[in-house]
């Protein structure tokens, strides 16, 4: 499972890095596509990484290279450049032949539009993998497919074609073909993008249940709603990975502001306790709390301190929300870790980009300060 942190739970502590073992990983991995009209970056140098047990979902708006990141995990197509290991195995060095055996070996993959062979029954299409690659004897196939198909909800329908039943339900008999030969991750690309609201809640029950089984889930989604019920989401932007830290705190800005800000955000860190400097006055400042806390005071007349707010990690302060008068410490238990910008180039960047200072306060809106007393 994914080492989480106590302070904010299934982010990595760099979007440029693993921690632990990861039982996928992808490694500076860029695709680019070449054509008459020159060449297109689908993805950007991307580096990320799943863990045993867990449910990811990987959003972005269309173009992203969502799909193009999905055809990298399953070898489906080969990255331009990089590494991605499967149980510490490259599996873009494997032959065309290894490479289909491992996937059948190692992967469900379930698609948008279902994929299923019209003229073979549900029962025939589950069935089919373990035909293919040959793991479970004849004789234990069919029952095998039924158990799958009453897991996700179809026994009784195992006879029927695949136009004889809903939408929601030809996804059900994908999952559960998916899970013929008993894979241990389970990739799906847009399984719902077909579906109505109450069929891809099902399918997305059919998921949770296969965490709890022990299978490793990952998810392309365009549904955000959807996208939270899953245990971490990464976002996608122009072929890159959006800092987790700056798509969590700051949900309200553009996809393209949140990749400008990955681009430029450096780490900082104070000691527990620290003094932290806040009274700039001359640029434009964001730091992100990313481990310990940020504990904002504001200075009495006795001397003392009234304490505003405690921001731990996963939250943002900017300079134009500090008041006269207030004080900020790093919190006393544990050192403060930051990803700040600032400066010139920020001041510059904030000043052609108005919406930025919007898309903050809508996002305070939904990480208010709190903790004062």
């Amino acid at each position: 499972m994914f080492p989480a942190r106590d302070d904010q739970p299934n982010y990595f502590p760099s979007p440029d890095k693993c921690s632990g073992e990861p039982l996928i990983s992808m490694s500076e991995v860029v695709k680019v596509f070449k054509n008459a009209g020159g060449e297109f970056t689908a993805l950007n140098r991307v580096t990320a990484c799943f863990y045993a047990g867990e449910f990811v979902s990987v959003v972005g708006k269309s173009g992203s290279g969502k799909s193009t990141l999905v055809n990298m995990l399953t070898g489906i197509d080969h990255p331009t450049s990089g590494t991605v290991r499967v149980s510490d195995i490259d599996i873009h060095r494997l032959s065309e032949n290894d490479m289909s055996v491992w996937r059948g070996n190692n992967l469900g993959i379930v698609f948008q539009f279902f994929q299923l062979l019209p003229t073979l029954t549900l029962l025939e299409n589950v069935m089919l993998p373990m035909y293919l690659i040959g793991k479970y004897a004849p004789a234990e196939r069919e029952e095998r497919a039924l158990r799958l198909l009453e897991r996700v909800g179809l026994r009784g329908m195992e006879d029927k074609l695949p136009a004889a039943v809903s939408g929601g339900q030809q996804q059900s008999a994908a999952i559960a073909r998916a899970l013929a030969n008993d894979p241990p991750i389970i990739i799906a690309d847009e399984p719902t993008g077909n579906l109505d609201s109450r069929a891809a809640e099902e399918v997305f029950d059919l998921f949770t249940n296969l965490i709890d089984a022990g299978k490793t889930v990952l998810v392309v989604t365009h549904d955000i709603s959807l996208a939270k019920r899953t245990s971490r989401t990464l976002l996608l932007s122009d072929g890159e990975l959006i800092n987790p830290w700056v798509a969590h705190a700051l949900p309200r800005l553009a996809h393209s502001e949140m990749l400008w800000l990955t681009h430029h955000v450096q780490p900082v860190s104070y000691p527990a306790g620290a003094l932290l400097p806040i009274d700039d006055e001359n640029s434009e400042w964001l730091w992100l709390v990313t481990a310990g806390q940020i504990d904002l005071v504001e200075a009495t007349t006795t001397g003392g301190g009234r304490l505003i707010a405690s921001l731990p990690g996963g939250s943002f302060l900017a300079g134009r929300e500090i008041q006269p008068g207030w004080l900020a410490h790093a919190g006393a238990d544990r050192p403060l870790e930051l990803l700040v910008v600032a400066g010139a180039d920020f001041t510059h960047w904030c000043d052609q980009h108005p919406a930025v200072w919007t898309g903050l306060k809508q996002s305070r809106r939904l990480h208010p300060f709190s903790g004062g007393q």
